[in-house]
């Protein structure tokens, strides 16, 4: 008789499968699993009010080189709609890239849950600018026109761009002369942070930044984000809001746990690096390919490319990745923290059979 807790009776799924799909499919990283077992047992307060989110709040601060406010929250897209919020008015809009999460992964919710108006400019990578920004930053005063008080931008990009420390500090410094706020869609945040070698500071909380989504679902732990309020004067109601979205969690310490574990000896750095490296090992292989056609800057774990009539469904039968431009052909490949140079390596050889 097979005992409950046995890994036979419990595992559904073949572990030995990989997919190219989204850093989202990966599994939890054994370190953040082990601060888990760690952090549980015993009684602590509820409600954040335990010592794993007090910690946090420390780290937090000591990583963005200044008093933060640190709120766990469940996913991403409430950390997203909490953190707009607490930007604006209710009559408030956001300007945001028209590939940007909040504008099109996010089924509506910044609209219909958070109440925003999201104002959407088209990019050719991903990235605004503070002359895209313009393309909707205008109206202040008009009534008739829900009021652009806050940008958001995305590091990396859907598209897999980075933003560098100095075209963030353009941007915020465009943002508050116009009056407006700046949040950060930090999802892959790590991933920016391996990629451009700088502290996380450097493009943050220094070039301006006012709150932002500090992402962990993406980077090796089961569930959770954390809004951070750098700039706290900015970020209005964040302790309400946060509970009014559904978004605060009893038992906090399991997600504050496992955010410490990502920070603790540089964990979400190595893990997202380590992304980044396959990528990069993917978009050099099939950059030999004739017939692929890559599309966008491999500036983080994601590569995206263009692929004749027929391949992308008969290597899809393979491995599972998700088109990013149908009609285009285009699609999008991404690696996580468990991808290996041996997954990358069988891939590109389906690739090649199927293109031959």
């Amino acid at each position: 008789m097979v005992s409950i807790g046995s890994t036979e009776s419990t595992q559904l799924h073949d572990a030995s499968v990989i997919s190219f799909a989204s850093d989202n499919y990966s599994g939890v990283h054994p370190e953040v699993l082990a601060a888990l077992t760690s952090a549980n047992g015993g009684h602590q307060v509820a409600y954040g009010e335990d010592v794993y989110t007090a910690r946090l709040r420390e780290e937090m601060s000591a990583l963005f080189g200044k008093d933060v406010d640190v709120f766990p929250v469940f996913n991403g897209t409430g950390a997203n709609v909490v953190a707009l919020q607490s930007l604006l008015p209710r009559w408030g809009a956001v300007v945001c890239a028209a590939t940007a999460h909040i504008n099109m992964d996010e089924n509506g919710a910044p609209e219909r849950v958070g109440g925003m108006k999201l104002l959407s400019v088209p990019t050719v990578n991903g990235k605004l600018t503070p002359e895209l920004i313009d393309k909707e930053a205008w109206g202040f005063g008009d009534e008739h026109r829900a009021q652009p008080l806050a940008v958001s931008i995305t590091q990396t990009t859907e598209l897999g761009t980075c933003y560098t420390p100095e075209e963030v500090r353009a941007i915020c410094d465009h943002a508050h002369s116009l009056g407006m706020k700046v949040h950060m869609d930090g999802a892959r945040l790590a991933n920016a942070a391996a990629h451009l070698g700088v502290p996380v500071r450097e493009f943050t909380s220094d070039a301006g930044v006012d709150v932002l989504s500090f992402g962990g679902t993406k980077n090796g732990i089961i569930f959770g984000e954390a809004i951070v309020a750098l700039n706290p004067e900015a970020a209005d109601g964040l302790i309400y809001l946060r509970k009014l979205n559904m978004q605060l969690s009893s038992k906090m310490r399991f997600i504050s746990a496992q955010l410490l574990a990502l920070l603790s000896d540089d964990l979400w750095l190595k893990s997202a690096g380590h992304a980044n490296a396959m990528a990069a090992k993917l978009r050099a292989a099939v950059e030999l390919l004739p017939q692929v056609q890559c599309t966008q800057a491999t500036e983080s774990n994601g590569v995206f490319a263009i692929l004749p009539e027929g391949v992308a469904e008969r290597l899809r039968e393979k491995f599972r990745f998700y088109d990013w431009d149908e009609a285009a052909r285009e699609v999008r490949w991404m690696c996580s923290f468990d991808t290996s140079e041996a997954d990358v390596e069988a891939f590109v050889a389906a690739l090649q059979a199927e293109l031959s």
